[in-house]
């Protein structure tokens, strides 16, 4: 990426192709102080009128202008686990990526923030180490509803829970009555619970065969695993009152229960990840469990059908749930492990490579890239509460920008990426769609150089 010196007081950027949220057009942007003052026709600026834009052009000329993308999914997993990742490795990945916000979950973390001062740890150490601006999600588990009021008024974006076991012993699952308590809890306190579906007792239930083969690992995360435990949700949302969004959704299964949820009037929305959309189970090598993710990648049809509701509209966000871990502990063969998806951690390592993926499947579907910007940019955003500031090339927000080439083509090399651990299902793939520049509140991010990320707390 360009060097950074010292942030321009007042730029322009240009290009024929700014994606905007009322579609793609040729505009010059404005920037000043950090914020987007003013949209104007392409070529306007900087031609006499304004003597006071010190900053200088920046013409992209059909390199495509978009905002930047905010993953509101993202296992940094520091403290506790930094040799799984970190906040200076994730956020590089996230800026290379053309991500300019992210919220931290609150696990893989020790301590999980699942209190005050489990927060307050992990706001320490990002302290300074942010490439990208950044928030924290706090966590609901089972014995913590007297923390979550506190932890809302620290400003986290919402609360995680999981309906089956995390893989963590210190961010246990909630059974049905800690789930009631606590969405009874989110709801009195107007906080977004975000729930992690999978019903423990269909995967107890469902055939559990070790091994390399894939087919054995999906067999043992079935479908119908994600179906009951989300109707299971939507029940106790319906109850509770509770606003409730379902993460990684994995089966189209789940799909007719959201939509009779909203119709019933249940505040419910949805995302979906990048390796749902682009990978699929009949492609998985045996034996490559950099492919392992809970809920799994499933099959081609299924795949088809997550497409059609997304472009129907009926998810909010996708966002790269990245959760990576140590090579040793995904099993891989490659650096002599055994290749058991029944062993091997879950988690897909993508943070880089959200945009590129999704756009080289949206294109081939015939979607936009002011398609590919609702999905990544201005829906997440709006998941939670950044409206406003963040994911709209708009005046008034943050100068969080990307330059990207959509026809630039690479190939994908793990050990080139800036997450930790060299690990991704996209290991060599060729993607289209490239990333040039990334900007964070006006000012061009290098990642060799100091980062000035901030942290962000809930409005």
């Amino acid at each position: 990426m360009p060097l950074s010196e010292t942030p321009a007081t007042t730029a322009v950027i240009r290009s024929r192709r700014v994606v905007l949220p009322d579609g793609e057009r040729p505009a010059d942007v404005l920037i000043r102080d950090g914020r987007i003052e003013q949209i104007a026709e392409h070529g306007s600026l900087l031609a006499g009128s304004r003597s006071d834009i010190g900053g200088g052009l920046t013409d992209l000329g059909d390199t495509a202008l978009l905002p930047g993308l905010v993953d509101t999914h993202v296992h940094v997993n520091e403290p506790g686990r930094t040799e799984w990742e970190g906040f200076a490795t994730a956020t590089r990945a996230a800026a290379a990526g053309g991500v300019t916000t992210i919220i931290d979950m609150p696990l893989n973390s020790i301590p999980p923030t699942t209190t005050v001062d489990g927060l307050a740890a992990k706001r320490k150490i990002a302290d300074g180490q942010a490439w990208v601006d950044l928030g924290f999600w706090g966590g609901a588990i089972p014995g913590n509803v007297a923390d979550l009021e506190p932890l809302h008024r620290e400003g986290v974006f919402g609360f995680k829970s999981f309906l089956a076991p995390s893989g963590v012993d210190e961010f246990p699952h909630v059974e049905q009555a800690d789930l009631e308590l606590a969405l009874a809890e989110q709801a009195r306190i107007g906080a977004l619970a975000i729930i992690h579906a999978e019903d423990p007792a269909v995967l107890e239930a469902a055939p559990q065969q070790p091994g390399v083969h894939y087919r054995d690992f999906l067999a043992s995360r079935p479908d119908d695993a994600e179906a009951a435990a989300v109707a299971r949700l939507l029940d106790t949302a319906r109850r509770t009152g509770a606003r409730v969004h379902i993460l990684h959704v994995s089966s189209a299964a789940v799909l007719p229960l959201l939509r009779q949820a909203r119709a019933d009037g249940v505040q419910v929305t949805a995302e979906t990840c990048p390796h749902y959309l682009t990978l699929a189970a009949e492609e998985v090598p045996d034996g490559d469990t950099a492919f392992k993710c809970c809920p799994p990648i499933r099959d081609e049809s299924n795949r088809d059908q997550l497409w059609a509701a997304l472009a129907a509209g009926e998810f909010t966000a996708v966002v790269s749930d990245h959760s990576p871990s140590t090579p040793d502990l995904k099993l891989l063969q490659k650096y002599g492990g055994s290749g058991d998806f029944a062993a091997a951690w879950g988690g897909i390592a993508s943070l880089q490579l959200g945009l590129p993926a999704i756009w080289t499947e949206a294109r081939r579907r015939g979607h936009s890239l002011s398609d590919v910007v609702r999905w990544m940019s201005s829906g997440p955003a709006a998941l939670v509460g950044l409206t406003g500031t963040k994911g709209v090339i708009a005046v008034g927000c943050d100068a969080d920008l990307v330059a990207f080439d959509p026809d630039g083509e690479f190939a994908v090399h793990a050990e080139d990426l800036h997450h930790r651990n060299p690990v991704t299902p996209y290991a060599g793939k060729t993607l289209t769609g490239s990333v040039r520049t990334t900007w964070l509140r006006g000012r061009v991010v290098d990642v060799d150089a100091a980062p000035f990320g901030r942290q962000l707390t809930r409005n």
